[in-house]
C-alpha cells in the first residue's frame, strides 16, 4: 500500500531554499503522479506542483513558477520539491499526494511538513 511521508520542512529566511522529500514508505510498485499542495493558516489547501509518473511532464502554480522545481526518483520511491527564493507567503504545511494511474484524482496523502519563511 502506498504510504507517503514528507520530510525536509523547517524555518528559513526570506530568499533561502529548502528541499522537501516525499517517500513512499510502502515501497510499492504502484504507478502514480505526485502532487505537492500547501495550506497556510486560515486558508484553503492550494495546488503547488505536479509531476507525471515517468517524470517527463510537470506543471506549477503561477505563484511558484520559476522558483520551485518538482522531480522524482522512482528507484528510490521518492519525490522532491526544490524551493528557492522563498518568501513569507510560502509559509504553510506542505503535503505530497499520489494520483494512482494518473487518473486525475489524488488518493494518497501524506501528513505534511511545516515550512516557515521568516521576513
Amino acid at each position: 500500500q502506498v504510504q507517503l511521508v514528507e520530510s525536509g520542512g523547517g524555518l528559513v529566511q526570506t530568499g533561502g531554499s529548502l528541499t522537501l522529500s516525499c517517500e513512499d514508505s510502502g515501497r510499492t510498485s504502484a504507478r502514480y503522479a505526485i502532487g505537492w499542495f500547501r495550506q497556510a493558516p486560515g486558508k484553503e489547501r492550494e495546488f503547488v506542483a505536479t509531476i507525471s509518473w515517468n517524470g517527463l511532464a510537470s506543471f506549477y502554480a503561477d505563484s511558484v513558477k520559476g522558483r520551485f522545481t518538482i522531480s522524482r526518483d522512482n528507484a528510490k520511491s521518492t519525490g522532491y520539491l526544490q524551493m528557492n527564493r522563498l518568501i513569507p507567503e510560502d509559509t504553510a504545511v506542505y503535503y505530497c499526494a499520489g494520483d494512482l494511474e494518473e487518473r486525475g484524482q489524488y488518493v494518497y496523502w501524506g501528513r505534511g511538513t511545516q515550512v516557515t519563511v521568516s521576513s
